[in-house]
């Protein structure tokens, strides 16, 4: 019959039929065959026999993983001969590795699958990425939870990474962290898991617990595992203040257990896995530190007393999340690990919901995206010059070599650049003592740096064959417009047309320097802060008439150099500066009321500033404060906003030699490390100052101090000065330290409410003047209770 020519051979006995069908299972037979099995066969046996042969044969395989069906790991793990799986971490969508629900759950599938295929006897994680293990976790997620109101969910989050870590430890093998470049976070929370962990030499490679600067403490186990590993006295620093550590320190406190060159890191991990299954474990000798400070109970109730004390004296009680770790880290102590699991994951959720993360997170995103060049372009600067090896200068050319930037330092003397040079290669010096840095890093950088002068021998020749190849020349040179127009007509016709030229004023308008200056268009202004190496804020401004090339190159050289950039707009003072000269000038006024130097500082401290008003002036000079008051008095559109402004009080300072630190003497006197109160500036205040006393709160001090800031802050994004509330947020913490905790002024504005703070600006002007006035823009937010953050 027609239905036999299903079949390639017809028999002709059942028996002979099913051995054919046992040797012949029709391997090209695809799953659409089984739509088509024959209904009519020369007997009801062969039709059922046939039909569960074909069946067996078109039934779905169980589908094994492939490398494109993973997003967070490199491939199908690799398995060496003597089973030691080998997992590369791989987030194929970012540029770094995060821990994520997803990525859990990805782990799982893919662990449960190579066990099933594999007599695997130990595993190894390693990155893929070329510059981290894991950075932590998906912040983008964690601000998502926050956004809609599901913090309570984090705890489940929290919980599921112990969940899913117990589910791979249940296979009974060992694990080893293979560590190369960042491991913060969670990553080092996934480290920690593991039952060993090996850490290359690269610089790139560091540890830590970074969450307290987020608001938030580890919420995967950091503060019970750490302190495991560690000790308390090791561990309380890296999760209070978010310390990291470079391999060799982690060596030292027993966070890794060995350190090798970059290229021996996976071979090293392997072996160290195998030996791991083999039941080759180096028990670790507890040190009697460890054992006075955790098992005897006065040492350990004498550790928390002091790390106590110490988060109240550098918080003053505005990070919660430091109390937070605190009880965390003090319950994990004789826990067992899920009970401890679930007090931290609790804690963490308490901690999402305070305004404080927010801010912080708030303020994390500011910085990723100030990493992005707001005006992309082809070229990438290679190569600048600083004009002038002051300290300034000097600080310049060492965050631009640090980054691999080729670095010509020019002075007018050859013992002013000698300083410049000294000065670079002692800050370098100190990093290679506290091994941050190795002898060879250090003198790679020095070497990167070629001096010239301009008095004879300085290389006259050699620097005009240089500059044709500079990307960027940054003049550093003191506050005089002539001198600025003198130093770049030296280098304005050796340089390239695209060659951008950069002041560092701080006060100048740009436009007057562009305007003494061959082709203004490549001119603008790189405001940089003192001390350079440690301050993370670049002000970019340019005038009406710098071009877009121009502004790409600056900002690609300052965000090379590890700046947060910002742009704005060329008026006196730029942002930063003329936000700090309303508020400066409010000393002077509260000194009239009767507050003294110390109570003014101290109140301003309170507040969570990282330096008081009075030794803020002592640090910048008086004379510096001095030309910045004069200069902002002078600017007409300011109104009555400097209203207070005493330059004869300075003035007095200068004329005296107090101008603060570089004097030896200023409101303190410095003798060292040390400072005390220098008495006659005391007595000048009390007796020339001082007209009441008016017996004001500290709340009454730090409201007239800090809302001068916060107004004029909010004008500047008002008149354009500012591209963004972000950049003001950001200009304001990384410029002058603005409450960290809050995020900076404007997501303060949005925690506190547009409403409640023009009315308090408005109380203020009613009791004080005009200049406390609430800036039109805030009062629109406070009309449309709107906020500046989304």
């Amino acid at each position: 019959s027609s239905s036999v020519l299903y079949l390639p051979v017809a028999h002709s006995s059942a028996k002979a039929r099913k051995e054919a069908l046992a040797v012949r299972p029709a391997p090209s037979l695809k799953r659409s065959a089984c739509r088509s099995v024959p209904t009519a066969y020369p007997s009801p046996q062969c039709s059922k026999m046939l039909a569960t042969r074909l069946g067996r044969v078109c039934a779905p395989r169980a589908r094994h993983l492939s490398s494109n069906d993973l997003k967070f790991f490199a491939g199908v793990p690799e398995v060496t001969k003597e089973g030691v799986a080998i997992i590369r971490l791989d987030n194929k969508s970012q540029k770094m590795n995060t821990l994520s629900p997803a990525l859990q759950d990805e782990a799982k599938m893919l662990w449960k699958e190579l066990t099933a295929k594999h007599d695997v006897k130990a595993a190894v994680f390693i990155s893929a990425k070329p510059d981290n293990f894991i950075a932590g976790a998906d912040i983008g997620m964690l601000a998502a939870k926050k956004k809609a109101g599901e913090e309570d969910s984090l705890r489940t989050v929290c919980l599921s990474g112990h969940a899913m870590f117990d589910e791979l430890k249940g296979s009974g093998v060992p694990f080893v962290a293979a560590i190369h470049g960042a491991c913060l976070g969670g990553g080092l929370e996934w480290a920690m898991k593991c039952d060993s962990r090996i850490a290359s030499t690269s610089p790139k490679t560091k540890l830590g617990l970074p969450e307290v600067k987020l608001g938030l403490l580890p919420g995967w186990g950091g503060t019970y595992a750490l302190p495991k590993l560690v000790g308390l006295t090791e561990a309380l620093p890296m999760i209070l203040q978010g310390k990291e550590v470079r391999p060799d320190k982690a060596k030292k406190i027993g966070l890794v257990d060995a350190v090798c060159d970059p290229a021996a890191l996976e071979a090293l991990a392997v072996q160290t896995a195998l030996s791991l299954s083999q039941g080759k474990k180096k028990q670790k000798k507890r040190s009697w530190m460890r054992w006075a400070t955790e098992d005897v109970s006065f040492g350990r109730d004498f550790v928390f007393k002091k790390a106590k004390e110490q988060v109240d004296k550098s918080t003053r009680g505005k990070y919660p999340a430091a109390y937070e770790i605190l009880n965390c880290v003090e319950n994990g102590l004789g826990k067992k690990p899920s009970d401890a699991f679930a007090f931290e994951a609790d804690a963490f959720v308490r901690l999402a919901k305070t305004n404080e993360s927010s801010a912080l997170i708030g303020l994390f995103d500011g910085i990723t995206a100030a990493k992005k060049n707001p005006y992309p372009g082809t070229s990438k600067p290679s190569s600048v010059a600083v004009l002038g090896a002051g300290l300034m200068g000097a600080g310049i050319a060492q965050v631009s070599a640090e980054k691999g930037l080729s670095v010509a330092l020019k002075d007018v003397s050859p013992e002013g650049l000698a300083k410049g040079v000294a000065y670079v290669a002692g800050n370098l010096d100190k990093k290679v003592k506290r091994r941050r840095m190795d002898a060879f890093k250090r003198n790679t950088i020095v070497s990167s740096i070629t001096g010239y002068h301009d008095s004879d021998g300085g290389n006259a020749e050699a620097f005009a064959k240089k500059a044709q190849d500079l990307d960027v020349v940054i003049e550093a040179v003191f506050e005089n417009l002539d001198l600025k127009h003198k130093v770049f007509g030296t280098v304005s016709g050796l340089v390239r047309d695209d060659c951008v030229l950069a002041t560092n004023t701080s006060a100048i308008p740009i436009e007057k320097v562009a305007a003494g200056i061959d082709k203004p268009e490549r001119v603008l202004g790189m405001h940089y802060f003192s001390p350079v190496p440690s301050m993370q804020l670049l002000e970019i401004i340019p005038h009406a008439g710098t071009n877009k090339e121009s502004m790409s190159k600056a900002f690609s050289v300052g965000i090379k150099q590890g700046k947060t950039c910002i742009e704005v707009a060329d008026v006196p003072g730029f942002y930063v500066n003329r936000a700090l000269a309303p508020m400066m000038a409010e000393v002077a006024p509260l000194f009239e009321d009767g507050v003294t130097p110390k109570q003014l500082d101290e109140a301003i401290l309170d507040l969570g500033m990282p330096v008081g008003p009075i030794t803020l002036l002592d640090e910048v000079g008086a004379d510096v404060g001095l030309h910045v008051q004069h200069t902002m008095l002078a600017d007409s559109t300011m109104g009555s906003r400097m209203a207070g402004a005493k330059p004869e009080m300075l003035q007095h300072l200068v004329d005296q030699n107090w101008k603060g630190r570089k004097d030896g003497k200023g409101f303190f006197v410095y003798k060292g490390k040390k400072k005390e109160p220098h008495q006659p500036v005391l007595d000048y205040v009390e007796k020339s100052i001082k007209q009441r006393d008016a017996e004001l709160t500290k709340e009454q001090i730090q409201d007239r101090y800090l809302s001068r800031f916060v107004n004029e802050a909010l004008i500047c994004l008002q008149e354009g000065i500012l591209k963004s509330p972000a950049d003001g947020d950001l200009g304001a913490v990384f410029g002058t330290g603005f409450l960290p905790f809050t995020g900076g002024p404007f997501r303060m504005i949005d925690a506190v409410g547009a409403q409640l703070y023009a009315d308090k600006l408005s109380r203020l002007a009613d009791e004080h003047g005009d200049h406390f006035a609430p800036a039109q823009l805030l009062l629109d937010h406070a009309k449309a209770g709107t906020k500046f953050h989304p």
